[in-house]
């Protein structure tokens, strides 16, 4: 009977509904099947906390008791918070400070990496201090630094130059911090730009120079455009990362002096944990992250990431 009813339907052919659904191949499981671990880990690691966050920032709770529910009032607060607008205009500042320097380092080191020097042993070096975690960096730093044992003001007297408490100064702390960072990324920076600078074909070069392009025209006409992809998907991260900067702060100033360096993310950390205000703190990280999204949204758009001049 089996036999039977399987013929008919065999001669009959499959169901409507059942032809319109796509049937998955063996390499789309495949694929599926190595995406996945990634998703669970976005959806477990950065989802879950974004949405509670979210909900935590409609409410007033200080980790001891049961939240409350307050509806825009931290918003409102903020709003009207004259430390959060400081702290946004810190790490503004910041980030002019770190990432136009920062990404003409990195491009600067990978030109010459690229056409210069090819050694693997140099971008282990160059590459380096980026595999520090940011508390030893900004700890090292601290201890070179310091008015009194760093070496570097030993050298500066050395020399006949004053020294400087350059982690102490109010007018000096915050572009110390910003100088700390970019000697940490500017390794990474450069690696993937001369990874941008080696997929472009290397005929564009030889034609240029057979037409009697100098170095520099090269750079600007053939290099520079080309990297468009590899340009955007740097000024993303750096930028994302300059916004959340926090372990430098915390280990080197605290946000002094004069809460000269009191970046967004640390006045967030302190409502969180000093003053135990994480329904205000949680509002203040929903901010930064719609800040971020923008940032990134307008960033894509105006340099058209999703096109290469390559193709």
């Amino acid at each position: 009977m089996n036999d039977k009813l399987q013929a008919r339907e065999r001669r009959a052919g499959p169901i409507p509904w059942q032809a319109a659904l796509p049937r998955p191949g063996k390499d789309t499981l495949v694929a599926w099947g190595m995406v996945l671990p990634a998703l669970i880990g976005f959806a477990i690691f950065y989802a879950y906390p974004l949405l509670q966050a979210v909900r935590t920032s409609f409410t007033d709770w200080n980790l001891l008791s049961a939240p409350g529910w307050v509806g825009w009032s931290n918003y409102v607060e903020l709003w009207q918070d004259d430390k959060f607008w400081h702290a946004l205009k810190i790490t503004a500042y910041y980030v002019l400070l770190n990432i136009p320097l920062q990404t003409a380092l990195g491009l600067f080191l990978a030109a010459a990496m690229d056409r210069l020097l090819r050694s693997v042993a140099l971008r282990a070096v160059v590459l380096f201090p980026y595999l520090l975690s940011n508390v030893l960096v900004a700890m090292i730093w601290l201890w070179q630094l310091d008015p009194t044992l760093g070496w570097v003001n030993h050298a500066l007297d050395a020399v006949g130059l004053s020294s400087h408490a350059y982690f102490s100064d109010p007018d000096e702390s915050l572009l110390t911090i910003a100088g700390v960072n970019i000697w940490r990324h500017m390794g990474l920076v450069a690696l993937l730009f001369l990874a941008g600078m080696q997929s472009i074909p290397r005929d564009l070069y030889e034609a240029a120079a057979i037409d009697g392009a100098s170095e520099w025209q090269m750079f600007r006409r053939i290099t520079l455009p080309l990297l468009r992809p590899v340009m955007v998907f740097v000024l993303v991260t750096s930028v994302t990362g300059s916004l959340q900067i926090f372990d430098t702060v915390a280990v080197a100033t605290a946000g002094g002096p004069a809460e000269s360096t009191r970046v967004l993310v640390y006045y967030i950390y302190e409502n969180a944990f000093s003053y135990y205000r994480m329904g205000y703190a949680s509002a203040l990280s929903v901010v930064l992250c719609l800040i971020m999204v923008l940032y990134t949204f307008v960033q894509m758009r105006l340099l058209n990431a999703n096109q290469s001049d390559l193709a």
